[in-house]
């Protein structure tokens, strides 16, 4: 059995670090709100570009645009060249959120795409198995921004446009609850068409326009929907705004979901180190009463050993 100082000096230094984990478990917290708390801010903005971006295609249906999947047929017989946009963690101790990420993309990638990783852990990673990992690439998962958002944007539309790519996919993780978190793949470019026109958006856009059934609509379009300087402009512009707020949305999901999974694993670690505490205070003090039981029998037997030696000397003739 160890003893009291020893257990002491063990009972210290998990109290040292049963205080660190609940420092950590507050920051988590606050990041935590503070990106779900930006990412409602700015989704009816996002929101309301989506609606205008369905709104052009409900109105000009026949007009095709580089951003979306008109000429996909076209390129079937073809090897597309693939970019993937994967948001990861910069540091660990967030439970099993980077492994979960990171074992996901390996299920949708080949060496042959061209990565692009946010989050340092996922760029070792990947690159030590080697994958194409974007050297050049170098953005934080931390405390993301609409900045950081527009400049990935732009770093990928770019490539795109120059058709360096025929289409990029965005693998991050979801919150879906406080308990809950799943990793998902979702196509970023080209845009799905479909995604845009659902029904439930058709039957709102018509009922802006008074009940018109959805072909009168298309029928008027061509004489009075007028966009300027040019429908294509317009909607290359929304598009672009659109994918930012896109990649934006998936940094900050991605944040959240990392914080929260440091939120549990730092509580986890808490409680672990409240249960060593309690049975580290329990051997302590059998240790610390079993060296006074020594100590008081030592006592006694010294008092004892004194007491024959007098006895014996008082006998003497």
């Amino acid at each position: 059995m160890p003893n009291t100082k020893e257990l002491q000096n063990r009972i210290s230094s998990i109290r040292d670090t049963m205080k660190i984990t609940n420092a950590m478990y507050m920051i988590s917290s606050m990041k935590l709100r503070k990106a779900r708390t930006n990412l409602e801010n700015t989704e009816p903005y996002f929101e309301g570009l989506k609606m205008e971006i369905s709104n052009i295609l409900l109105h000009l249906p026949d007009m095709e645009d580089r951003y979306f999947d008109n000429n996909e047929d076209d390129e079937m017989d073809r090897e597309r060249k693939r970019g993937f946009l994967i948001v990861v963690g910069d540091k660990g101790m967030a439970g099993a959120y980077n492994h979960n990420v990171i074992k996901e993309a390996l299920l949708h990638i080949t060496p042959q795409d061209r990565l692009y990783v946010v989050g340092e852990v996922g760029r070792h990673e990947l690159a030590a198995i080697d994958y194409s990992v974007e050297p050049e690439f170098l953005y934080s998962a931390n405390n993301p921004t609409m900045h950081r958002a527009r400049l990935i944007a732009e770093n990928i539309i770019e490539q795109y446009k120059n058709r360096e790519l025929d289409e990029v996919h965005v693998i991050y993780t979801h919150m879906v609850n406080t308990m809950k978190s799943e990793v998902r793949v979702e196509r970023l470019l080209p845009l799905k068409t479909h995604t845009f026109l659902k029904d439930e958006m058709i039957e709102q856009a018509l009922h802006e326009q008074g009940g018109k059934t959805r072909e009168q609509i298309e029928r008027e379009a061509e004489d009075w929907y007028m966009i300027y300087p040019t429908p294509r402009k317009v909607l290359d512009k929304l598009v672009y705004n659109y994918i930012t707020g896109f990649v934006y949305g998936a940094l900050v999901e991605g944040s959240a979901s990392e914080e929260n999974a440091r939120m549990m694993a730092m509580q986890a670690a808490t409680d672990n180190a409240k249960e060593m505490l309690g049975a580290l205070s329990i051997q302590y003090n059998r240790a610390r009463q079993s060296a006074i039981t020594q100590e008081i029998t030592e006592v006694i037997a010294g008092a004892k050993a004194l007491k024959k030696k007098k006895t014996k000397k008082g006998r003497r003739p």
